[in-house]
C-alpha cells in the first residue's frame, strides 16, 4: 500500500516471515507449525478439556429437550388440562424449569472451567515466547526487531484469547446443536427437514468461502499491527534522534500509513464478516419462511399437530443461531490462526547457540585458558567475506590482552565468539581446553563475563543491578565489590543509597557511574575470564580514569580481552594484537610495539595527538 509521500509502507518492518502474501506451501507449513503449537499446549490439559466437553454435552441435552417439552405442553398438557386433569401440564411445565436450571448450572461450570483452561493456555504461551527469545542468537534479535516480539506477546496473544474465549463454546457447541437439532427436526418431520436441509446446502458454500476469505483478511492484520507497533517502539526509543533532527513530521507520516494500512485491513477483515453473516441471515429468513408456509398448511390440513410444529420452529431458530456463532468463532478463529502462525514461527527458530545435550564439565577451578583453534567465522552462510579467514590465537591463563585495529577488523567479533554470543563456522574456541560448544550455559557464563560500552543497567535498585553477578550475594558482598571498583563514594550519595531506583536503563546515573555499576557486577561475579568491548569509549576523561581504576581491581589475576579505541585502557595489557581484515599483523607487549614501531606505534602517535 502507498501513500501520496510515495512510500512503500509494505517494506517497512517487512521480511520474509512478515509478508502480506504467502506462498501456498509456505502457508500450509505456517498452518502445519500452528496446529503442532496447539496440540503440544492443549497435552498437558486433556482431562480438563474431557471434562469440559462432558459439561458442554450435557449442557446441549437439556437445552435441546426444551421445545420438546414445549410441545408436549401444547400438544398433550393444554388439552389435559382442559378436561380438567393438571398433571400432564404441571410435569411438563415442571420438566422445562427443571431443564432450564440444570442447563444454567452446566454452562456456569463450564464457563469457569474453559476459561481457567483458556488462562493456563495463554500463560504457557507467554512463557514459551519469552524464554525461547531469551535463548535465540543476537543474530536473531538484530535482524527482527523488539517491536515484533512484543507483537507476538501483546496483540497475537489477545487474538488468542478472543479464540479461547469462544473456543470450545463456539465450536464445539455450535456443532453439537447443529447435530442434535438436525436429528430432531429429521425425527419431527422429515418433509419440513428436508426443506432446511436444502437450504443448508448454500451455506456450506459461503462458509468455505469465508474460511479462505477471512484467513488471507488476519494474515494481513497480524503483519500489519506487528509493523505498526515496530515503528512505535523504534520511534519511542530513538526519541532524541526524533527530536534532534526534526523527525517527528517523517514518523507521523510513516505512522499514518501503518495505521491506514492497520484500518484497512482490519475493514477488509469486516467486509468479509458482514458478507457472511448477513447472507447467513438471508438463506435462514427465506428457510425459516418457507417451513412457516408448508408447516402451516399442513397443520391447517391436520397432517401435523400445532405442538411438533411449534417444536419444530423453536428447534430451527435454534438451528440458525449455532451458525451465528460459528460465524463469530470462524472469524475469531482466523485471526487467532495467523496469529499462532507468527508465534508457531518464532517459537520453531532454533537457537544459533544451542545448549550441549551432554555438557562437558569445565576444570575446577576454571584458570580461564582461550584457545582460538584455526577458526573461521562469516555471519552468515551467504556472506561474500568472512570475517575471520583462519584464525589461531592462544591466550594463557591470567594473562590480559588488548585488540586494537581499524573498525572491521574483526575485535568485536573474537570477543562475540570468546563469549559464545556465536559459534565459529570452522574451528574452535576453547576455554581450558574445552570447546565452548560442549560447555552448559550456566557454567560458561559463571566463568567467563563480557563488559560492553552500554554497560546496561536494569530498573531497580544499585543493589540489585550488582547482585545480577552472583543473585545470591549478601548485602556486605555487594558493598564490598562496589568499593573494590571505587564506586561507593557515588553510591553513597544517592538519594536511597544502595536502593535507590536507577530508573530505566540506569538513567539515573552518568555513563561512568553505569560503568562502575557494570563491573562491580563483574567483582562479585568473580569470572576466570573477563572480555571488555569498548568499556570506556563513550566516556569523558574524569570518568575514564575512575574506570580505568576500577579496571585494575577488576583485572587483577584474570585473564582478559580487551577492545578498545583509547589506548589508554590498552596501555594496561600484558599483550597487543594489531588487527587488520581478521588477521593478526602485530603481536607483543605495549612496550615491545611501541619500540618496534609500525601499525601500533602509529596508532599511539594519532591518539597522543588527539590529546594536545
Amino acid at each position: 500500500m502507498s501513500t501520496d509521500t510515495g512510500t512503500d509502507w509494505r517494506g517497512i518492518g517487512g521480511d520474509d516471515d512478515e509478508a502480506d502474501v504467502v506462498s501456498t506451501s509456505t502457508g500450509l507449513r505456517l498452518q502445519r507449525r500452528a496446529r503442532a503449537l496447539v496440540a503440544d499446549l492443549v497435552r498437558p490439559h486433556r482431562p480438563a478439556v474431557v471434562l469440559a466437553i462432558v459439561l458442554l454435552v450435557a449442557e446441549n441435552a437439556l437445552m435441546l429437550a426444551g421445545p420438546l417439552l414445549v410441545a408436549t405442553t401444547i400438544d398433550t398438557g393444554v388439552p389435559a388440562a382442559l378436561r380438567g386433569e393438571l398433571g400432564p401440564l404441571a410435569w411438563a411445565i415442571g420438566g422445562y424449569a427443571a431443564t432450564g436450571l440444570g442447563a444454567a448450572a452446566l454452562r456456569a461450570a463450564f464457563l469457569a472451567l474453559s476459561g481457567r483452561i483458556g488462562q493456563d493456555l495463554l500463560l504457557e504461551v507467554r512463557r514459551r515466547v519469552f524464554a525461547h527469545g531469551q535463548r535465540l542468537s543476537l543474530d536473531f534479535h538484530e535482524s527482527y526487531t523488539s517491536g515484533r516480539l512484543i507483537s507476538r506477546l501483546t496483540s497475537d496473544l489477545d487474538s488468542l484469547n478472543d479464540l479461547l474465549e469462544k473456543g470450545l463454546d463456539g465450536l464445539l457447541g455450535a456443532m453439537l446443536s447443529l447435530v442434535g437439532i438436525t436429528v430432531l427436526l429429521i425425527w419431527l418431520d422429515p418433509l419440513l427437514a428436508g426443506i432446511v436441509l436444502v437450504g443448508f446446502v448454500p451455506l456450506v458454500a459461503l462458509t468455505r468461502w469465508f474460511q479462505r476469505r477471512s484467513r488471507a483478511s488476519y494474515r494481513r492484520t497480524r503483519t500489519t499491527v506487528a509493523r505498526l507497533i515496530v515503528h512505535l517502539v523504534e520511534s519511542m526509543n530513538g526519541i532524541r534522534a526524533v527530536q534532534a533532527f526534526r523527525r517527528e513530521r517523517r514518523s507521523e507520516q510513516i505512522m499514518h500509513g501503518l495505521s491506514s494500512a492497520y484500518r484497512d485491513a482490519n475493514a477488509d477483515a469486516f467486509r468479509t464478516v458482514a458478507w457472511y453473516v448477513g447472507w447467513l441471515r438471508l438463506v435462514g429468513n427465506v428457510t425459516l419462511a418457507l417451513v412457516l408456509l408448508v408447516g402451516g398448511l399442513r397443520v391447517v390440513g391436520g397432517s401435523l399437530e400445532l405442538g411438533a410444529l411449534t417444536a419444530f420452529l423453536l428447534y430451527l431458530r435454534r438451528f440458525y443461531d449455532p451458525l451465528d456463532d460459528l460465524a463469530q468463532f470462524f472469524n475469531a478463529y482466523q485471526s487467532a490462526a495467523a496469529a499462532l502462525e507468527k508465534i508457531a514461527s518464532v517459537l520453531d527458530t532454533p537457537a544459533g547457540v544451542p545448549e550441549p545435550l551432554r555438557p562437558t564439565a569445565l576444570p575446577v577451578p576454571v584458570k580461564g585458558a582461550l584457545d582460538f583453534d584455526r577458526v573461521r567465522f562469516a555471519y552468515s552462510r551467504s556472506a561474500e567475506r568472512e570475517i575471520l579467514p583462519e584464525f589461531s590465537l592462544r591466550v594463557p591463563a591470567g594473562q590480559t590482552v588488548a585488540l586494537v585495529g581499524a573498525t572491521g577488523a574483526g575485535k568485536s567479533t573474537l570477543a562475540k565468539l570468546a563469549a559464545r554470543f556465536y559459534d565459529p563456522t570452522a574451528g574452535a574456541v576453547r576455554l581450558d581446553g574445552v570447546d565452548l560448544r560442549d560447555v552448559s550455559d550456566d557454567d560458561l557464563r559463571a566463568a567467563l563475563v563480557m563488559i560492553t560500552q552500554e554497560a546496561f543497567l536494569f530498573s531497580g535498585s544499585v543493589a540489585d543491578n550488582v547482585a545480577m553477578g552472583r543473585p545470591s550475594a549478601s548485602r556486605a558482598e555487594i558493598v564490598a565489590a562496589v568499593e573494590a571498583v571505587g564506586a561507593r563514594e557515588f553510591v553513597e550519595a544517592l538519594p536511597d543509597r544502595f536502593d535507590t531506583d536507577v530508573r530505566k536503563r540506569g538513567g539515573r546515573l552518568s555513563a561512568g557511574q553505569r560503568q562502575l555499576v557494570s563491573l562491580a557486577r563483574v567483582v562479585l561475579a568473580d569470572p576466570a575470564v573477563v572480555l571488555l568491548d569498548e568499556a570506556t569509549s563513550s566516556l569523558d576523561v574524569p570518568s575514564e580514569r575512575a574506570v580505568q581504576a576500577a579496571l585494575e581491581t577488576v583485572l587483577a589475576g584474570r585473564t582478559a580481552l580487551i577492545i578498545a579505541h583509547r589506548l589508554s585502557t590498552v596501555l594496561i595489557a600484558d599483550r597487543v594484537l594489531v588487527m587488520a581484515d581478521g588477521v593478526v599483523v602485530q603481536d607483543g607487549s605495549p612496550e615491545e610495539l611501541l619500540g618496534r614501531g609500525g601499525e601500533f606505534a602509529d596508532l599511539h602517535a594519532a591518539w597522543r595527538a588527539s590529546l594536545a
